[in-house]
Parts: structure tokens; sequence; C-alpha cells
């Protein structure tokens, strides 16, 4: 008789922070497709380093916090925190020298088309001159030359402060150590036509005028990231909006974690430098080539006048019912369905403003949890307010690199006369919904929106996402307990219809899962996500896997599960797309279930389905419940954006088979949103009701 496989063997696991960063270099190979605009790609490395300096502020950070404090293991692969810690930096050192043949392959393409990024020194001198003029305008009197010495002290560094250390004589012979901070207010480059140069470069130049009566004998720029993850003690505070505030400050005072030097770096500057910043040699990072705050290529990638290097920008389209009719009156018809950002967000920024200007309008109610800093939606709530309307929000504090924005818009909801709940002790709210009440012939009539994304205009424009307005009873009911749940105190709160994370999410995932399982190899479960890192929810589909059930998987970003493991996963894939767009939505569909279609805020982790309030809701339109099926089907059969998982952790591109078609999902949704559209503007009355099987029958068709 065989032995049971035990599914919680280490080896059936992949390190969460060793997959997040096969998925950074899956954004980073995007750099690698010569079919994109070279600005395109440049992009793609912007991303690359925000999203590096990210993680080495939260999670590189918490490993080294865990293993100060001596701790042994940390997740189902049983990795210590040192084996990670060294895994990870054996892996970014690794990885730079491919990101920087990247960025000297496309700065040599921007060349061809007159973009550069060059060092003052390599500048004509009529350009040096229009700099200089620049420099003692803009830069000189806000710029911040500082001694370092037995009387002035190293200086304290904010968390991604940029810098130059730079080595001095008097011409004595007497050697003195000194900084020059960079503020932020600042650009990172100076711009003179299509040439963009790096601010330290032209700092450098003028060292002389900021330390007078000084020669530089070296200089070099660096930049520093500290440990940004707040430690909140929620339980020990009378004032919520005061704690979020202190802990903000304090973000900039946490351990520094990362050193950037330019490949260059003098060696006795380098001395200098981690004499006073204490980190270990691992954390230090030379780059040989790419300017340091990768992130900052947005300026260059911004340019309006480079557009032309950029792919064409798309314009989203409002489809069909919502194109012709007032919003409410559309979705008291029918249950409406959108796909952003090929669906324009737009309807949902009228849904809020449009009741917020409407006198039947009683109360809006809904979470935020990224808005923006020029939120429509967050302005529309305000007049609201000071309309007399009930309005009520919750805002999310604790939203990680979102809490100043968030704090500074709380501020003013309160002021404008709103309800403002600031989370909930324990849980970070990541929920996406909104309620609209209205008195309409004598009784209330309740309007709902929910989502898979942020109420964020900004960003629906490139992330995809998934929009559902309802005027279902069984829906808004649920929603008024939801909102009853999130302002007053209950310790049982439990949705009918919908599900809430921390206590049905995982239940009910779990259990369709099972569900699913029992049908054998007639079961097909498809999960879209972000991540998939909880081990109960793996195990799971370890197990429908070893009755035979399909199960196909696209997950953008982490994985920890292993697929094509013999008589463990042989029947689970697991693709990712990385394209254009921000695969950012949460699907959840089951073959045998009804209603076997689900969306949701919650991603596949622990801390969404056991530490955040999330909602998932169930689809029971057949035609909305298709379309998510069709577009889930586009993607598994996507062969220029996907990528699959194999077992050893490792993924690979999938290319077009001899004679097969390309289908690039992202693409074909925006051709046949924008044909759909064309045929909207000419259609009959009467005729929008088609519009999404006809969308789903051609995606099935072309893929």
């Amino acid at each position: 008789m065989n032995t049971p496989i035990d599914l919680k063997d280490p080896s059936l696991y992949i390190n969460r922070e060793l997959s997040w960063l096969r998925f950074n270099t899956r954004v980073l190979a995007q750099t690698e497709r010569g079919e994109l605009p070279p600005l395109e790609r440049l992009k793609f490395i912007a991303i690359y380093g925000t999203n590096l300096d990210e993680f080495y502020m939260v999670r590189v950070a918490g490993l080294i916090s865990l293993y100060k404090a001596g701790v042994q293991e940390t997740g189902p692969d049983r990795m210590t925190p040192a084996e990670q810690l060294a895994a990870i930096r054996d892996y970014l050192h690794r990885e730079k020298r491919t990101l920087e043949e990247r960025y000297e392959t496309i700065l040599h393409e921007l060349g061809s088309h007159g973009v550069r990024i060059l060092p003052y020194r390599e500048i004509p001198e009529t350009e040096q001159q229009r700099l200089r003029e620049e420099f003692m305008e803009h830069i000189f009197p806000v710029i911040i030359p500082i001694a370092v010495d037995a009387t002035h002290p190293f200086p304290h560094l904010n968390n991604l402060s940029f810098a130059l250390a730079v080595k001095l004589t008097d011409g004595s012979g007497t050697v003195k150590h000194g900084l020059v901070r960079i503020p932020r207010i600042l650009p990172r480059f100076l711009q003179v036509g299509h040439t963009f140069v790096p601010i330290e470069s032209v700092v450098e130049h003028f060292i002389s005028e900021l330390f007078p009566g000084y020669t530089e004998v070296a200089s070099t720029p660096f930049r520093v990231t500290r440990n940004a993850d707040l430690e909140i003690e929620e339980e020990e505070a009378d004032d919520f909006l005061e704690m979020m505030e202190e802990g903000l400050r304090s973000r900039n005072k946490g351990q520094i974690v990362r050193l950037e030097l330019t490949g260059d770096a003098d060696a006795d500057l380098v001395a200098f430098l981690t004499s006073h910043l204490q980190l270990s040699d691992e954390d230090i990072y030379y780059y040989r080539s790419v300017p340091l705050n990768l992130g900052a290529l947005w300026q260059v990638v911004g340019e309006k006048s480079l557009s032309h290097l950029l792919l064409p920008s798309y314009n989203p389209k409002v489809l069909p019912p919502l194109d012709r009719e007032e919003i409410f009156e559309a979705i008291e018809h029918e249950d409406v369905l959108l796909y952003h950002p090929y669906e324009s967000f737009e309807p949902v920024v009228r849904f809020i403003a449009d009741a917020a200007a409407d006198p039947d309008t009683l109360a809006i109610r809904m979470t935020l949890y990224r808005v923006g800093t020029k939120s429509p939606i967050v302005k529309a709530l305000i007049d609201a307010a000071q309309d007399g309307k009930q309005v009520t929000v919750l805002v999310e504090l604790k939203a990680r690199f979102d809490e100043e924005n968030n704090l500074r818009w709380a501020k003013k909801l309160e002021e404008a006369g709103a309800h403002v709940v600031y989370g909930i002790p324990g849980l970070k709210v990541h929920a996406k919904i909104a309620q609209v009440i209205k008195r309409k012939n004598g009784r209330l009539k309740s309007y709902l929106h929910l989502a898979t994304g942020n109420y964020n205009p900004t960003t629906a424009k490139i992330y995809t996402d998934l929009s559902y307005f309802t005027t279902k009873r069984e829906f808004t009911s649920d929603a008024t307990r939801f909102f009853h749940f999130l302002t007053g105190f209950s310790t049982h709160a439990k949705l009918e219809t919908l599900y809430m994370s921390p206590t049905q999410i995982k239940p009910r995932l779990l259990w369709l899962i099972e569900k699913e399982a029992s049908h054998g190899e007639e079961g097909h479960i498809i999960l879209k996500a972000n991540s998939l890192a909880h081990p109960e929810i793996i195990r799971a589909l370890y197990r429908a896997s070893q009755k035979g059930c399909r199960v196909d998987l696209i997950i953008r970003g982490i994985c920890c599960l292993r697929p094509g493991i013999e008589g463990v996963s042989e029947n689970i894939t697991v693709s990712s797309i990385i394209g254009k767009y921000l695969e950012h939505p949460r699907m959840y569909w089951f073959k045998h279930d009804d209603p076997g279609c689900y969306i949701s805020s919650a991603d596949l982790m622990p801390r969404n389905l056991d530490r955040r309030v999330e909602l998932m809701t169930p689809i029971f339109e057949p035609e909305l419940a298709e379309r998510i099926e069709q577009i889930l089907s586009l993607q598994l059969a996507d062969n220029r954006l996907r990528w699959v998982l194999d077992s050893e952790g490792e993924y690979h591109r999938v290319h077009p088979a001899e004679g097969e078609r390309e289908v690039d999902s992202q693409e074909l949704l925006e051709r046949y949103v924008n044909k759909l559209y064309e045929r909207s503007r000419k259609r009959k009355d009467g005729d929008e009701k088609s519009y999404v099987r006809r969308l789903a029958e051609k995606l099935l068709k072309e893929s």
C-alpha cells in the first residue's frame, strides 16, 4: 500500500520572497520585448526599481528583524530568515548585471531617437552653460552642504534619501568629509531638450561653490533604504489618527537596510559611509551604469514630447447600457459588470458624483483604501456631506505607503461633516464597496457597487479590475449589515449572500474546491489572483489535483504552490500574465457549482483571508458569469504575455507554436471593446442587452 504524501512537506512549497523576486524578474524581462517602443521598455525598468524599493523596505527589513530576534522558521517552506536573506542577496546581486545590460540597450536605442541620459561632463558646452544658470538659480539655494567631523555629527538620513558623499582638501593636505543632500522637491534629471542630465552630476561639478575654499578630491552619489513597515500598537492608542501620524514620522527612523552606490565609488568614501550607516556588506549594491533611484525614470517616460516612443494610449470606453441611460436607472433594469481599463472607470465616479448631487439621495457609504491625491470620488463625498446627506466612509489608514494621503482625505471628510471610520483594530479593511440609498416613490431604494480594485481613477487606467453594479435585495441587505459591522460593535458579523473575511471567504473557498474536486476528472477550477500563498488553500488544491480535478491558476505575482509534481499537482498549471496593464482582479470559477463564479477584493494569502476585512461576491447572472469565464479562457490561451511555472519554481515565457496564431489577451480585449463601442454607436433601440454575449462569443472564437 502506498504511503500517503504529506502535503505539509516543505519541499512542496516555494518560498514567498523568492517567488516575489521571480515576479519582478518577469517585469524586468519585458525590457527584452523588441516589439515594444523604447520608452515602454524603460517604463518596466522604472516599475522594477519601484517594486524593489518596497520589497527591501518591507520584506527584507522584516526578515532582518526576524533574524535578529532569533526566529528560525517563517513559512511552510521552512526556510529560516538567514537562509532567505542569503538567497535574496545572491539573487539580486546576480540580477544586477542583467538590469544594467537591459538599461544600456534601451539607452542606445533611445539615442537613435535623439533622447539621451548623460552626465554633465559629457554634454556640449552650450548645454552646460544653460544648466549652470539653472543650478545657480533653482538648485544652489535649496541643496544642503553638510560637514562631517568631530564637531559636526553624521546627519540623520530619511528613508530613500539621495545624496552625495564628498572628500575635500583645503590645499594644506587636510582631508575633510561631507555630504550634499539633494531634496526630493528637486527633479531627478535636469532637462535640456531631449537630453536628461542626472542632477548629482551637476551638483558634483559645483562642489567648490558649496564648500568655498575646498577642492573636491572625490565624490560619490548614494541612496539609503530604511525599514519602513509601521509597527502600530492599536490597543494602546487613545487616538488612532494621532498614532498613525506618529507612526509615519517614525518611518524615517527605521533601521537602514540597503545602501546603493555607483560602481566607481571611491573606496575611502565607501568606508566613510559604512562606518556611519552600520549595515551588512551584502546589502550594499553597486550600479555601474543605471542611475540610483530607478523609479525616477518615470520623469523620462512621462515627457509628453516623447509619447511617440510609448505604446499608443488606449481610450477606455463606456458601453451599453451605461452609455445612454442615467446610471441608477440602468442598474435598476439589470446588473452591470465592467472590466477596467478596457471599459471606463467613469461610471464608477459618476455613481458617487450623481448620488452626491441628487436631492433624493439620503445616504452614501463606502470604503476607501487607495484613492489617489486628486480624488473626484472623495470630492463628491465632501460635497454630499456638506449638502446634509448622510455620508459614512471607512478610510483605511493602514494602507501601506498611502497612509499620509488617506490621513489628509479623512480629515477633509470629517471637516465636511462625514462620519469617518479609521479602520478596525487588528484588521485591515481591504474590501471595495459603495452603497447609495435613495428615496424613490415614497420608499427607500439601495444601489450597490462592488469591485476588485481601488476607487482610484488614475490606477484604473493601468490596472485591470472588475466593477459590479446591482440593486438585488440580497446584496444590498448584506451591504447594510456590512457597514453596520464597520461602524458599530460586532463579534459575530455574518453575511447571507456576500462572503466576508476573516470569517467566511476562506471556508467558502475550501468548500468550493473540495466540492469541485469530488467530480474527479470532470472537475475544473480556474482561480485568478495577484498572489497565492495560503497553505490551506494550496493543500486543498493539491488534494483536488490528486483526485484528477483540473486546476488552472492565473497568479500574477507570488505563487508558493509547486505545479507538476507527480502524485500531488500534476493536474495543476500556474500562469502569470505580465503586459501593458497590471493584472489585478480576483476571479474564482468552479465548473460544477451554481453560482460557479465569484469576484473578490481578496488574494489567496494569509493576510487577506485571515487578517483583513475583504468581500467575495457571487455572480448569479449567467451572461455576466459567462463573460468572466471567457476572459479567463482567453488569458489561458495567451501566448504573448503569459509565463508558466514549473515544478522547480522557474517561469518560462509562452511562445506561439509553429503555425499557431498569436494571442495577446490585453490587445484583443482592447480591440474587441473598441469594436463593440463602434457597433453600439450604430445600434438600434433595444439592442444593447446582447453586447456581453457577443463579446464573449468573439473572444472565445478568437482565442
